[in-house]
Parts: C-alpha cells; structure tokens; sequence
C-alpha cells in the first residue's frame, strides 16, 4: 500500500443549461447579429501533466497540473450536452476526498479590456459591493472575465484560488491563476453577459464603454420644466466658479425649454423663456469651460402632424392612430422616411447647436405604451417590433456621434445595449438599491445613472456611493447652493474614477432575474419588477484602487448592519496590518490585523469612507482629503527613498489639500518643501501627521516630507 499511485480523476464537461432565454419571446432572443466569437465549448488539451484550453482560435489559458509536486498524465473524459444556448464547461480536477494535493498553476490570456473577477456568489460573508480603479489584487478574484470576447474563465468554489495580473501589452493582457485542493473545478463560460445574463444585444466587440467621468449638473429637481435661459447663464456662471475645477464639467437642461414635443421645429427652437436661442445656450456654456447637456423626449403629440403622415405612426387594424400614456403617438422606428423626416433632424440640429451630452427620455413609455401596446401593427406590416426600437434609437446615436454621451431614460433598458453609453437605472429620484441590484452592468454594458443628487441631508451618503461605485453623478440644486458650507460633499466626489465591477453577478439579483419581462410590459407609469429600486439593499461599497506606486481599498459604509470589519471579506491578507482612516471625520481609527470595528456613522454624514491601506516600517500616505478615493484622483506618484517621502499630486487652486501620513514613533518630521504651492501647516496627533499646502492655481505640485530615525 505505501508505494500505491494516487488515484484522480480528471473530467471534461460541457454543459448547456436551458432557462431565461428560453422563455422569452423571439423579438428579444434576437441578437444584433454582428459576427462575434462563437457560443461554443473550448478545446481542452491535457496530457503529460499540461493543460491548455483555446478558444475562437486563441489560447485563453495555458498552465500544469501537479499531484504532490509532480507533473502527472492525465485522461479527461469528456461530456457534452446541449439542450439550450447558455454554455458552461468545466474541467473537474480531483483525487478523492483523501487523495493528495493537486495544483493548477498557469496564465489565462486575455484581450486589453479583461479584468480579474468574481463570477459566482460566495456562501459566506457580508454583501460588499465591489469596484475598482485599475487593475484589482483582491484575494476574492476567482476568475477573469473578458469583456471584448464575452467570456469567462473561473474556478468554483472551495480550492484556493490566486487570480494576479502579470502583464499588460497593447493587444492584450496576461494573469496568473494558482488553484490547489484535492478537487478542483475550471468552468468555462462563452458569451457571458449575452446568454448566461440574458442580454441578447450585448456585442461588446462593437463598441467600447465610456471611461471618462461623467459628472455635472441637471435642471430638473432645482427648476423642473419652469427652468428659464436666465436659470441656466447663472448656473453656468456658478458651476464654473465652483465646482468646475473641482471636476463637474457637464451642464444638462431639462424638460421646459422646448415649444412641444413632436416635429423638429419644436425641439430645435427653444420656447419664449428662451430668447436667444439654444445655440445659444450651447455657446455660453461652452464659454465657461462647461459641456452643454440637453434633455430631450420620444413623445409626439402633434396629432395634426401625424394624420397627414399615418405612415409613420403606429396605428391600428382600423387605420387609427395608436396612442399611449406618456408616449402620445408613436413613430414607426421601422420607417425609414418616419426617421428621415422627424428624428434625424432634431439629432442632427441639435448637434450642430454644439450640445455634447443628450438625455432622451420616455424610451420606456415609447417600447410600453407604444411599440409593446401596439404590437399588431408590427405583426400586420410583417417587422420586429425590437429592431424597430432598436433602428430609431440608433438613429439618434449616428446623429449625435460616438463622441458625444447618450443617456438612456428610464429605467433598465436591455434592448438598447450598445446604442446608449449610459442608463437611468430607476425611478425620479437617487436609487441607492440600484448600485447593488445593477453592480455588475456598470462599466460593462454601459453607464448607471443612480439619478441627479440635491445637496440634502443624505448628501455625504449618496454622492460617496456613486463616486466609490464610478456611476454618474449629476447634482441637481439651484445655483445658490453652491456658494454655501453645504457644496463641500461634492467637491470631494468629483471627478467620477472610471470603473471596473469586482463582481459579474449582482449582489442584489432581484431586479436584474426579471429582465424577460421587458417584452411583455405595455405600461411605464411605474416602476417595474426590473427597474431598480430606491431603498438600499446593501450598505457595504468597496472600491480597490491599483497605482503603479500603491493598492489601496476605500471602504463606503452607509449602514451599520457589519459592527465588525474582516479584511477577508475586503479581499485583504487577514495576516497583515493596515491603517485604517475614516474621510469625512478625518480620524485615524487605528492599524489593525484581521478586522477593525467601524463604529457609529456620525449624524452629520450619514455615511463613512475608510481608506485602508497596509502597514508599512515607515512614513506612508494614509489619505488625502481632495477626494473621497483617499488619493485616487489627485495622486500621480509616491516613493520613499533615503529617509524621504516625496510624491506628486494634482491640487485645486484656492483649495486646502490635506495630506495624512502616518509617522512610526521613532521618526521624525524635519522638513516638509512643496514645489507649486504655500506649506500652511504641519499638525502631529500621535502617529498621525496633517500636512496643509495651497496653491493659487489647479495644477501638479511637487512634495517631499524629510525625517530623522
């Protein structure tokens, strides 16, 4: 028996799971139909102790297999079932239940918008929605997802499992995975968003998501549609003052400058509230460093109009006009003179006004109510009601240009994924559950928009969760406001990091496991099953950042539903020590090994932000207090060398920057130099050392901090 070989199995699956796509009507099954890689199993070669699996021509991971540190032989056996169209194969490595230790060690080869990932929910441990800026170490990454090619390569549950980035080359990126245990899962999933997410127009080797920050300001919840060219020149006058060098660069008027909604004429020339035209609006805003935003609407309610055109307009068997709530009469988005004659124009002149940003609103009443409620007329004339949506939506995005931001609005929209760079997820007002219930769309299928925020007493709360969560944000108070104490949460949330989701599934699935019942809506006078909803689900928003001199994390806490912290669950090495610094109060609670206790929220925020970052034997950055990424924004570099901690950072002029470094006992501050801005202060609590600078212009300043041991 000492000399028996050890018994494993290695097995080759391929499984097709049949379920959402299935029951959902032929109009949404239908994809775009660009060609794209295919919804196939990969090939899996294992011999002589190698593995190697290749798929749509490329080698997506390449790697050994050790039982007991050796390479041994295997013979996989291979299954394949397909009984629907979402494809899941696995690679099942194991050697009994007391077999010896196997190991998969290798690279998975990914194209340049691939990204370290969790794919599947974890049994244990508090609902953390997870972000980040730049590349994530987190110890919870499980796989890699590629978003250009649609695929996933993971490993289930139980072995450990290292998922590191190695390599970043122009055409593509590189990582390293480690799994060890005596059963080991390797789970192949192809066209993952597009099948497995249920949404059939995901391409994303079409278009690429927008990675600028989108963040600025909206007339609605400050005017409404009372809003007057007076409103909008003193806005602009104040954003600019204020909060563009901050960040907040967009300017988006709402409902109430328009004549009507219908022909071109009405959009394209505002109303008597608007005398001097939108484009001139558009120049003003321009003038002040700003980029002009503008809400427009599918609604048409010129009947008159649409008599002397019922080609254009859905109607019945009857020949009469269909009409819907909140939609009035829908154009027929499969006419293509319909779209020459009354969408194109409306794009195209607005356009060429010099607006940047559109906001198109009652897309859901114009698929519900109209296209949805109508759906004999499209069955009569022999179209697809879907691609009929899809072709006039399209024809706003041709007109307005790639380059400029289009919001879709509101609530989820899955057939206009890759037309719109960005999505009003719910109702009016900001949806705190929506960046838990759609965590795992934004920066991947497009944009959420959690809606415009006003400086209330949920201020700190709302615009630290869509800052941490790299949403859009849009403020939405009247221009006074900005000139008091109460602007000074949004100073710190803008810009908006772009970023990448830590999970591809959502931490709150309710919403998004109803998304079949968009074909079959014919009402948006409320929110449905699938939009997201506004009370939150979560309280927890982690968002890694990853610099070529540091990885830190930045912990939101909204609620106090966790009294204790696991750096485990933050994805962090329980056996290392971290700072941990709370933003808003500016207080070092401490440095902790294995969990730290939050604490109450305090009143005056609502919410908590803590940068967490690992002990070092020497002077460090802890925070700073531009932003409340603790760093992410305005820090460019960070070096210690020869008893100096010297770095770079991007200031606002007229603004106090506020460096935090924690100091061990044993060293001293002698020097602190800045080159770009006046020294104010230098402040020591403890192991906590304040560092004050200004500076009278925006610009990159040069610091250097000199100790003594």
């Amino acid at each position: 028996m000492k000399n028996r070989a050890p018994v494993f199995h290695a097995v080759v699956c391929f499984f097709v799971f049949s379920g959402l796509m299935l029951t959902m009507p032929a109009c949404s099954r239908k994809s775009a139909g660009t060609p794209g890689p295919p919804n196939e199993p990969a090939k899996i070669d294992v011999r002589s102790g190698k593995l190697r699996i290749d798929y749509a021509g490329q080698t997506i991971f390449k790697g050994e297999v050790v039982v007991d540190g050796k390479k041994e032989n295997i013979r996989p056996l291979v299954n394949v079932s397909r009984p629907g169209d979402r494809v899941s194969q696995t690679v099942l490595l194991t050697s009994g239940n007391d077999g010896p230790n196997l190991e998969i060690s290798g690279t998975v080869f990914g194209s340049a918008e691939s990204f370290p990932v969790e794919a599947d929910r974890r049994v244990k441990g508090p609902l953390i929605v997870r972000h980040s800026s730049g590349t994530s170490r987190s110890l919870l990454n499980r796989a890699v997802y590629d978003r250009r090619g649609d695929w996933v390569l993971s490993v289930d549950a139980n072995p450990a499992v290292i998922v590191s980035p190695s390599e970043e080359k122009e055409g593509g990126r590189t990582f390293s995975l480690t799994a060890e245990g005596n059963e080991i899962v390797l789970r192949f999933r192809p066209r993952f968003y597009q099948k497995h997410r249920g949404l059939p127009f995901f391409e994303p080797w079409t278009y690429k998501t927008w990675t600028s920050s989108i963040a600025g300001w909206v007339s609605w919840f400050a005017f409404f549609d009372k809003v007057t060219e007076k409103d909008i020149v003193e806005t602009a006058d104040v954003l600019s003052e204020v909060l563009l060098p901050f960040g907040c660069e967009y300017l988006q008027i709402d409902d109430g400058y328009q004549k009507g909604q219908g022909r071109p004429e009405l959009w394209l020339n505002g109303n008597e509230k608007f005398p001097r035209g939108l484009g001139f609006l558009a120049g003003y805003i321009k003038s002040k460093g700003l980029k002009p935003g503008l809400w427009t609407n599918a609604a048409f309610n010129q009947a008159d109009f649409a008599e002397a055109h019922k080609a254009w307009f859905l109607t019945d068997g009857r020949g009469t006009l269909h009409k819907g709530n909140w939609i009035g009469l829908s154009l027929d988005g499969s006419v293509a003179a319909a779209l020459d004659a009354v969408v194109k124009p409306i794009y195209r002149g607005l356009h060429d006004q010099g607006w940047e940003y559109y906001k198109v609103d009652a897309l859901r009443h114009l698929r519900y109510e109209g296209y949805n409620a109508g759906a004999e007329h499209f069955a009569r004339n022999k179209k697809d009601l879907v691609t009929a949506y899809r072709d006039y939506v399209r024809t706003i995005r041709e007109e307005i240009g790639r380059d400029h931001f289009m919001l879709g609005c509101w609530g989820i929209r899955p057939e206009l994924t890759g037309l719109i760079d960005g999505c009003r997820i719910g109702n009016d007002g900001f949806s705190y559950a929506g960046l838990a219930q759609y965590n795992s769309f934004n920066n991947v299928v497009w944009r959420n928009d959690p809606d415009h925020i006003e400086l209330n007493v949920d201020a700190y709360k709302s615009l630290t969760v869509t800052s941490l969560t790299g949403s859009l944000l849009l403020l939405t108070d009247k221009p006074a406001v900005y000139k008091t104490e109460a602007v000074e949460p949004a100073k710190r949330a803008v810009p908006v990091l772009w970023t990448l989701p830590g999970q591809i599934f959502d931490v709150d699935p309710s919403r998004s496991a109803e998304l079949w019942r968009v074909d079959s809506e014919v009402s948006g006078s409320g929110p449905r099953a699938f939009d997201a909803g506004a009370s939150t689900t979560c309280d927890l928003f982690l968002l890694e950042i990853d610099r070529s001199f540091e990885n830190w994390a930045v912990l939101g806490r909204t609620g106090e539903s966790a009294a204790e912290v696991r750096f485990a669950d933050l994805g962090l090495d329980p056996a290392k020590e971290y700072f941990v610094f709370e933003f808003w109060t500016k207080k070092l609670l401490g440095s902790f090994t294995g969990a730290f206790i939050p604490g109450p929220i305090d009143p005056r925020f609502r919410c908590q932000a803590f940068a967490v970052r690992e002990r070092l034997d020497r002077p460090q950055i802890v925070a700073t207090n531009r932003h409340v990424s603790c760093g992410g924004v305005d820090l460019v570099d960070a070096s210690w060398e020869k008893s100096a901690l010297t770095g770079r950072s991007r200031v606002v002029g007229g603004d106090a920057y506020e460096i935090y470094l924690a100091v061990p006992e044993s060293f001293r501050l002698d020097k602190f130099i800045c080159d770009g801005a006046d020294v104010l202060g230098t402040e020591r609590t403890g192991v906590l050392i304040k560092l004050t600078l200004k500076s009278r212009e925006g610009r990159e300043i040069r610091w250097s901090a000199l100790f003594s041991n």
